[in-house]
């Protein structure tokens, strides 16, 4: 859809691209004093109230409404439906959890043609808001403002990075600072669930010598994340009456060497780690999330469900963790007579994340942390993620080397009194206006 110049970011050892030549040092002390962060929070605010839950209704309101907003500040959006039936059946397409009629895709482009392309990538579906008593202040939607953050079900996951992206671009604009390159701002749906957004807009041909996705980072660099792997699985028994419970086979029972084989599987698969996950204990968890068995209090229960996520590590082929998971079931079922003639069934279904990296070496990172340091004055942290995210199809369907940079901590996405601090906003924003105007270069 679009084409690409070479990109400046071949290498770190290219660090001349993160020293300010006289006319981007110039032009970022305009689109600075150009930026406007009352007029961001306020449209944060009323992009909260809008609730775009995934694959639900107010999901394409809220990319309608963000479409108007690209309009409206000189971008060249392009809006469109998605052809839901073509995608699914796509051999490549990554899954989804949540049902859904419809899906929009949205791509705002500004700049120039005479240099590099750069991507700027935020999804605008949100997780349902569950209990809201645990809401302290009221509305999970409300897009309160308090203490100097904003508070509402999607402020830090991620509405407050998309609008950062936004801004980013408007006080470049306002600056009337015109890019030699050309920037994408890419707002998608469905990353909740799977990737649908992200994968949409690269079918239809969007690419960019390199990606920013402001997921919420706490203000670090993630530039490779985890992958995960949801699954089913299935034990029938053999019913019979509660009085008499060893006439029959208790699926429970029979769930149990299965639990403790996903725990070996696990502590197997966490054994060895790698330098980007050091932080964590579990990098790639096992885990069942929901467990069903039995239909009546005084029957030996015949049939199990259990969902679960297996995580997949840095660099795996997903394949291969399908094929360890499908092992460890098989042993279990080997060992025992009723499983051996009543297996364990698996199914693959939902999100299917793989995992995915910066390439190593990319000036991406570089351009991003030290851009970063020169305004606030530390290097961010680097490390990987233990989630799944559009990363690893940006990287791995696109081929377009990214990393995720953004305000809030991930701690508090999909949490009651989820929030973003006004200050991260404020530093996001500055530090990707900054960026845009290294990576893309400035007419003078």
């Amino acid at each position: 859809m679009t084409g690409t110049a070479k990109s400046p970011l071949t290498s770190s050892a290219n660090a001349s691209v993160t020293t300010l030549n006289p006319a981007v040092a110039r032009a970022a002390d305009r689109a600075m004093a150009a930026l406007d962060m009352g007029d961001l929070i306020e449209i944060l605010r009323e992009l909260i109230r809008l609730p775009s839950v995934t694959g639900s209704a107010g999901e394409s309101t809220a990319q309608h409404w963000f479409a108007q907003q690209l309009l409206e500040n000189s971008f060249q959006p392009d809006l469109w439906q998605f052809d839901l039936p073509a995608l699914l059946a796509d051999p490549d397409f990554p899954g989804l959890e949540a049902p859904r009629a419809e899906g929009w895709g949205l791509v705002g482009s500004w700049g120039g043609e005479n240099g590099p392309t750069l991507v700027l990538n935020g999804h605008i579906d949100v997780v349902p808001p569950g209990d809201l008593n645990q809401w302290t202040g009221g509305d999970p939607f409300s897009g309160r403002l308090a203490d100097e953050k904003v508070f509402g079900r999607g402020a830090c996951d991620m509405k407050g990075g998309l609008v950062c992206n936004l801004f980013a671009l408007k006080a470049i604009q306002a600056a009337g600072i015109r890019l030699k390159g050309k920037v994408l701002l890419e707002s998608v749906v469905g990353e909740e669930d799977g990737g649908l957004g992200t994968f949409a807009t690269l079918r239809r041909g969007y690419r960019g010598d390199a990606a920013i996705i402001t997921e919420p980072t706490a203000l670090q660099i993630i530039p490779a994340c985890a992958g995960a792997l949801t699954f089913r699985l299935k034990i029938t028994g053999l019913s019979a009456h509660a009085s008499m419970r060893r006439e029959g086979v208790s699926v429970i029972e029979k769930f149990w060497p299965v639990w403790q084989a996903l725990e070996d599987l696990e502590a197997r698969r966490n054994a060895e780690g790698h330098p980007l996950m050091a932080r964590y204990g579990l990098p790639y968890p096992l885990s069942i999330g929901t467990l069903k068995a039995g239909n009546w209090p005084s029957s030996v229960p015949d049939q199990l469900e259990a969902e679960g996520r297996l995580g997949v590590a840095l660099g795996e082929d997903p394949g291969e963790a399908r094929r360890e998971l499908e092992a460890a079931l098989a042993e279990v079922c080997r060992k025992d007579p009723w499983l051996q003639k009543h297996p364990v069934e698996l199914d693959w279904f939902g999100g299917q994340f793989a995992s995915g990296q910066l390439p190593a070496g990319h000036g991406l990172l570089e351009l991003v942390g030290q851009t970063h340091q020169r305004l606030h004055g530390n290097f961010p942290e680097v490390y990987g993620a233990s989630y799944g995210s559009d990363l690893r199809l940006m990287v791995g369907l696109g081929n377009v080397p990214t990393l995720h940079y953004g305000p809030g901590h991930v701690n508090l996405a999909h949490a009651p009194n989820e929030m973003v601090p006004v200050s991260d906003l404020e530093m996001v924003t500055r530090t990707l206006l900054a960026v845009v105007l290294q990576f893309c270069g400035v007419e003078e």
